[in-house]
């Protein structure tokens, strides 16, 4: 395989139902994605897969928003990464790939030898979703704990949203022969079929952080143990190798739980700054403002920090006094 060969499953997100356990859920392949984010930037190899976990984990639980709406996931630390930013935008229409884009922002000297995870300390992972103009952005957070991101993402779920939700992830830089070095990612969220609608935020259990086991009894607690017991069974290589099929996965973990596929969601890397979006940000500063901005070589300039876009701007064309010059 060369590497310009694209494989049919590589970015894309499949929907799919277990009937006999109720459950839904989604499986996850990122490669050209992680790629696009990445190539921007000189992580160290930790931040790397920071990056590369927090962008799985968005495109996972981005299949779940309505079209045109924009999701973002967030870990504010006061560890050696200070934050991880990804945001996923939405279809504009039916069958065209959703948007994903992220950045770290790190101090490199206090990295340790530690787990990637270790590299972020106290702090809080948070959920945001902007259903667009006109109505009011939702927002759930949950402090950094359990090991990894995806565990702060399973306490976000069974805390703010009430819902059981199990991820399996794997991610990691590929070595295949004849392809040269590059990050790839794949994983399965599990979730409990909603009583409610999703992201509707709930006060029950504060002070405590809830687990998906604190919210399934009975035969729901049954199906909940057996499918993520089958869960437990996947190997790195079918969440991120390339010879296995996101549908030969699902039929292999769950056959006996009547798996039932919807359309998959194909995503890519894609970025909005523009340098009308500058100029809109930089309008709320004066004149005098502007002049402290300004470089030696009389510009304003602007980086994107999550493509790493380069703006150069004239200083009379920007702030709030441009209209007026």
């Amino acid at each position: 395989m060369s590497l310009g060969t694209k494989i049919a499953w590589d970015d894309t997100v499949l929907p799919f139902q277990l009937d006999v356990s109720d459950m839904r859920g989604r499986v996850a392949r990122l490669d050209g994605v992680l790629d696009g984010i990445l190539k921007q930037h000189d992580y160290p190899e930790k931040v790397e897969a920071l990056v590369a976990e927090m962008a799985l984990l968005t495109a996972l639980i981005g299949q779940t928003i309505s079209l045109r709406w924009k999701l973002s996931l967030q870990v504010q630390s006061k560890g050696p990464v200070r934050m991880i930013a990804t945001d996923y935008y939405a279809p504009k229409q039916e069958g065209e790939p959703a948007r994903i884009r992220a950045y770290a922002s790190f101090d490199r000297d206090r990295l340790t030898d530690g787990a990637p995870f270790d590299q972020v300390g106290e702090g809080y992972f948070a959920i945001m979703i902007d259903q667009g103009k006109g109505s009011q952005p939702y927002q759930g957070i949950t402090p950094l704990a359990g090991g990894s991101i995806s565990a702060c993402a399973e306490a976000y779920f069974a805390q703010s949203e009430q819902l059981p939700t199990r991820f399996s992830l794997s991610f990691g830089k590929s070595t295949e022969p004849g392809v040269g070095e590059h990050w790839r990612a794949g994983g399965v969220m599990l979730q409990h079929m909603p009583k409610a609608s999703p992201f509707v935020a709930s006060s029950e259990g504060e002070g405590q952080i809830l687990t998906a086991e604190d919210l399934v009894d009975g035969e729901e607690g049954e199906n909940w143990g057996r499918v993520n017991i089958l869960l437990d069974t996947v190997e790195d290589l079918e969440l991120i190798g390339p010879s296995v099929a996101p549908t030969d996965l699902l039929v292999r973990l769950f056959h006996e739980e009547q798996p039932r596929v919807y359309d998959a969601q194909p995503v890519q890397f894609g970025c909005t700054c523009s340098e009308e979006r500058v100029r809109q940000s930089l309008s709320i500063y004066s004149a005098k403002d502007i002049e402290k901005m300004t470089t030696p070589e009389g510009t304003v300039t602007a980086d994107c920090q999550f493509c790493g876009a380069h703006y150069v701007l004239e200083p009379g064309s920007v702030g709030f006094d441009a209209d007026d010059s």
